[in-house]
């Protein structure tokens, strides 16, 4: 097979291109936008030192056979330094990102062994996935030597790739691009992947990529889309860099994943705690009280259809375990009123500051316009560039302007 030569200079939007077009030949994705995110992430890895943090990129699904595996296979050729990680020790990935090659990118497969049942036995991985992300982050470790014991701290600051079943937790999500991956349809054809024919075309765009990758300024940080701020902006302001620096329409397509996927992640299932609160907002409005006694918010809560507090461990939700969820949000029952009855329960002013915490307005993120369309290849000179086109691949649902 011949291998097109991409220049490794003056590129700018041709050497994402290139990024986008081999990727999409092998991987059938959820959007548009998490097709951008994956670009912009694969060329970020080559600019390490450029970055305060690193988002960790996460594809996810429910049901094995869902491209998880494959976009890790695929991401490889193109990231310096590329791990293969699957059942790994803490000790060796510390020891791997303290390599003097280099930092490692981490393409962790199975990640969902790593937090099943038995997570408590991986805490030190869970540790390093969590601080890897910020620059300067270290593991402290203790050394025996001989008699002696010693201190040593190891590097944790590298790029990282995860596939698995259903979600990571909660403080991993948040500092993740997270890509929901589903099973291809007949109507989402893509390339078979086969390293030993493909990889050498991914390391001549790796080298491009990297080549191109040192031009990118450093300290010129992107300006954030409205809506995309505190751990979002940790996560986004890398890939957003880099769509600036390589100019074209990566800047707008960029901020239009962003908002996309950011919205996508707020809209995901909340957890147990803010679901209670939310919950209960419903109780208090279904008849516009401002009072509730304990036993009877649990009722109401027991009797909403959908929700899970009728079975929380074999057993419905009782006023005792409903004091000491709502504690971790500085909420307490207190001695009530309700006509001529006193009792503990809850006023509806308990629940305003948690509930402009936790449950906020779901519309305050507006995403921005999107092409749709998929991914065509065009030849300008010896630079093999790309182009969208309207439907030639499933893409993103359209953003709103």
């Amino acid at each position: 097979m011949t291998v097109p030569t991409v220049p490794a200079v003056g590129l700018r939007t041709a050497v994402l291109d290139e990024v986008e077009y081999y990727v999409a030949r092998f991987i059938s994705y959820p959007s548009e936008h998490a097709r951008v995110a994956h670009v912009l992430w694969i060329a970020h890895t080559h600019r390490m030192d450029a970055w305060e943090s690193t988002p960790r990129i996460a594809f996810l699904s429910p049901e094995p056979g869902s491209g998880k595996s494959r976009a890790l296979e695929v991401t490889e050729p193109l990231v310096p330094n590329p791990v293969h990680a699957v059942n790994t020790t803490p000790a060796y990935l510390f020891r791997k990102v303290s390599d003097e090659g280099g930092p490692p990118t981490i393409l962790f497969d199975e990640i969902d062994t790593v937090f099943g049942p038995r997570a408590k036995d991986n805490e030190d991985i869970r540790g390093m996935l969590n601080a890897g992300h910020r620059k300067g982050a270290k593991a402290g470790r203790c050394v025996v030597r001989g008699k002696e014991v010693f201190t040593e701290e190891l590097p944790a600051y590298c790029a990282v790739a995860l596939a698995g079943l259903d979600d990571l937790p909660d403080t991993l999500m948040s500092r993740s691009v997270v890509v929901r991956m589903r099973r291809r349809a007949p109507q989402e054809p893509i390339e078979p992947f086969r390293y030993r024919i493909h990889a050498e075309e991914g390391h001549i765009i790796r080298e491009a990529l990297a080549d191109w990758a040192t031009t990118i300024p450093l300290g010129q940080w992107p300006a954030m889309p409205s809506g995309i701020e505190d751990r979002d902006a940790d996560v986004w302001e890398p890939l957003l860099a880099v769509a600036d620096a390589a100019g074209g329409d990566w800047p707008e397509r960029a901020r239009c994943a962003a908002v996309t996927l950011v919205t996508a992640a707020k809209a995901a299932p909340p957890s147990l705690g803010v679901r209670l609160l939310a919950d209960i907002r419903s109780v208090f409005d279904s008849d516009g009280r401002d009072y509730i006694f304990s036993e009877d918010l649990v009722a109401a809560l027991v009797g909403i259809e959908d929700a899970p507090w009728a079975d929380m461990r074999g057993k419905p939700l009782d006023p005792r375990g409903l004091a000491r969820r709502l504690a971790r949000f500085e909420v307490k029952p207190r001695t009530v009123r309700v006509g001529e009855r006193t009792a503990k329960g809850y006023s509806r002013d308990d629940f305003v500051d948690a509930w402009s915490r936790y449950v906020p307005d779901v519309t305050a993120v507006t995403p921005l316009a999107e092409p749709l369309g998929g991914v065509s290849r065009s030849h300008i000179g010896n630079v093999t560039s790309v182009t969208t086109s309207q439907g030639e691949m499933p893409g993103g649902k359209g953003c709103e302007s």
